[in-house]
């Protein structure tokens, strides 16, 4: 009975070491597949797990687990990245952006830390707008948002929320979809911006961070098609011939 309890406690702490264990990624080719199976991954570049911060990725791998993370040890991918050094790089299919944190760059890395460059930088085909994500949005090369403003709990909400995520990689590189909740108070003085009220929800809109202007889609049905129209007028310069959504001067979102 000893025995039988000795094998059972080793196989739960075997199995409570793979658990923490972060794949690890060999080649070009296993890097490539695993950035491309998900929009948002982290990749720890790390020589090994003595390497300074790989217990701090793996606690922060477990806290985070809406983001798949690896490491790769391997020189030669590394260098495909433009990875010199030890670094925890985050890569993301909305913006086609790498997101490099430089561990010799970074005064201490502490899993907090990690938990926050991963949150912060986490921007998907469709992002959902609070105080965190705004960071990445703002911080993102791509400066032409499309909003869905839409109150959480309404039965609309999930549906005009998963419509718009799957037209979003049609614009990657040219729009990041943010969805904005209108029952969230924080969120208020984005509604106003747009001259919007929560009953007035769900609606859709635009704003281009470099010519600072901001339009509404006009009322109607939030279709695909609309939607996809509303983005193309924008990309042909015809909007900035349409007047501007709301009337309150500017203000972060």
């Amino acid at each position: 009975m000893l025995i039988g309890l000795f094998f059972v406690l080793v196989s739960c702490v075997a199995a409570k070491e793979k658990d923490v264990m972060l794949p690890t990624l060999n080649d070009t080719k296993a890097a490539e597949a695993f950035i491309n199976s998900a929009e948002v991954v982290v990749i720890g570049f790390l020589e090994g797990e003595e390497s300074h911060s790989y217990k701090e990725l793996v606690a922060a791998a477990k806290r985070v687990d809406s983001v798949s993370v690896a490491v790769c040890g391997v020189k030669e991918v590394w260098a495909d990245y433009g990875i010199k050094s030890d670094t925890i790089t985050l890569f993301r299919k909305a913006d086609n952006h790498q997101e490099n944190l430089v561990i010799a760059e970074a005064e201490k890395i502490k899993t907090d830390g990690l938990v926050n460059f991963i949150t912060v930088n986490e921007v998907r085909y469709m992002t959902e707008y609070n105080q965190v994500t705004a960071v990445g949005l703002f911080n993102s090369e791509v400066k032409t948002h499309l909003l869905l403003f839409a109150n959480k709990g309404r039965k609309e909400y999930n549906e005009l929320k998963e419509k718009l995520a799957a037209l979003a990689p049609e614009f990657t590189d040219k729009f990041l979809f943010v969805l904005i909740n209108g029952a969230e108070d924080s969120n208020f003085r984005s509604l106003r911006y747009f001259g919007l009220k929560s009953g007035d929800l769900p609606r859709v809109g635009m704003y281009d961070g470099d010519s600072d202007m901001k339009w509404l889609l006009p009322e109607g049905d939030i279709s695909t098609e609309r939607v996809r129209d509303f983005c193309n007028s924008f990309l042909r310069g015809e909007l900035k011939e349409v007047k501007q959504a709301g009337e309150e001067p500017k203000t972060e979102l």
